[in-house]
């Protein structure tokens, strides 16, 4: 019954944001010049080989994610971009719900020899340049729930302005609400050993989740060189996780966000097949897992090879090596589950056929040299039509140490498989 009515929401909330960008522009004599409707839905299914550690989880979960997207464009350039989100799962809640991805309108110009464009609304940025943890990336949201490794990102309402020139690109960021981080519920796998209230989240600042954050970005190319440099000033994107007793007596864990001044840097320098990576951060005001508040560095250094043509085929193989470091030492906060942080080292290749079905394999190894935490990824990518895909992912925990604040998540591996239409 709440899927069906969640459901009923997202399309009546789609429909309704449509409509007030729709007819005002109608009414208004706007020339429509362009305009699209596309997007996917799929099905997908879980299956956790070994037997749940908390009562009530299950060792399936089936469920289907609805991703559509509309654009629409005047013929001044000026467009709308909507792009709502919603998926159902059936073993979880938590799980089940729904987001508003992107809901931006779009307007650019010139000014001397410069280019500005100017974005309001709901959009999602991605900042950084490494594959395992982009530690710049601190926008948007994680949607936890969504894929343990934190790649997937809740829409983030905010006024993005851009000016553009040879001297390179300046952006600015205002970012109104904060959006706090999903969690799997009781009867979801990958969790922590206590439930994680989502109704209760508390807030360093007294404007709560309504306090207005800053974000600066500065990104330009010199030569073989790509360099980024940002600040960000506002709420922090990583919960402290917080002991709190219910009515009813039962312990759990309340998230709180304190507020924090973070410095970036993220470079990529290319030579050939040969990519040499970097990020950085300096951040000022965080807890840390004793919950001090600590100023700190974490860096990442990454290098990327690319070998074309393998075997005198059209296939090439991609070839990555990363090292972590955070000077918190064994108190630093991990960003996903299995918390692997400290000092980490990550190793992947993907190759990619380059056939007519777009097929890639990837696979991956983490590991922290300080502790036992260990975890192997491996995944099939592949175009069935020209309207269906495939995606087959596995996730091996081989070991999580004791001290690891998801230790319970270790009988957690999974694979996953789902089948999309896109239309």
């Amino acid at each position: 019954m709440w899927a069906g009515t969640a459901l009923y929401r997202a399309a009546f909330g789609a429909v309704w944001l449509l409509a007030l960008i729709v007819v005002p522009v109608t009414c208004a004599g706007i020339e429509i010049a362009d305009y699209d409707f596309s997007g996917s839905i799929g099905i997908e299914g879980r299956w956790y080989p070994e037997s749940a550690l908390h009562p009530g989880q299950r060792d399936h979960a089936s469920g289907f994610v609805l991703e559509p997207e509309f654009y629409v464009e005047d013929v001044a350039g000026r467009s709308f971009t909507l792009a709502p989100f919603f998926r159902y799962d059936a073993a979880d809640s938590r799980r089940t719900h729904v987001d508003l991805r992107e809901a931006y309108l779009l307007m650019f110009g010139a000014m001397g020899d410069n280019e500005w464009e100017l974005r309001l609304g709901v959009d999602q940025v991605f900042w950084g340049v490494v594959e395992s943890q982009r530690l710049v990336d601190v926008i948007n949201q994680v949607d936890f729930v969504e894929h343990p490794d934190g790649t997937a990102k809740l829409g983030q309402p905010m006024a993005h302005a851009t000016l553009a020139g040879d001297w390179g690109v300046l952006e600015l960021f205002g970012l109104p609400y904060h959006r706090a981080r999903t969690f799997s519920g009781r009867h979801g796998r990958l969790r922590l050993p206590l439930v994680i209230d989502d109704d209760n989240i508390r807030y360093e600042s007294a404007a709560e989740e309504w306090h207005l954050d800053y974000a600066l970005r500065y990104s330009n190319s010199f030569g073989p060189l790509d360099l980024g440099l940002s600040v960000f000033d506002g709420t922090n994107r990583e919960p402290a996780a917080q002991l709190d007793i219910t009515p009813e007596g039962e312990l759990n864990l309340v998230q709180y966000y304190t507020q924090i001044r973070q410095f970036g840097l993220d470079a990529q320098l290319t030579l050939g097949g040969w990519l040499f990576k970097l990020e950085a951060i300096q951040r000022a005001g965080a807890l840390d897992l004793q919950g001090r508040e600590e100023d700190y560095v974490a860096t990442v250094v990454g290098i990327e090879h690319t070998i074309y043509s393998l075997f005198g085929s059209v296939a090439e193989l991609t070839l990555f090596g990363e090292w972590h470091y955070d000077d918190r030492g064994r108190d630093a906060t991990p960003s996903r589950s299995p918390g692997v942080f400290e000092k980490e080292i990550f190793v992947a290749a993907r190759m990619a056929l380059n056939d007519v079905q777009s097929t890639e394999i990837t696979a991956s190894f983490i590991t922290d040299t300080g502790r036992s935490t260990r975890a192997l990824g491996a995944g099939l990518d592949r175009r069935l039509s020209d309207r269906w895909s495939l995606h087959l992912e596995a996730i091996v925990l081989l070991g999580i140490d004791r001290e690891d604040i998801h230790y319970s998540t270790r009988n957690d591996s999974f694979i996953e498989l789902n089948l999309s239409y896109n239309f």
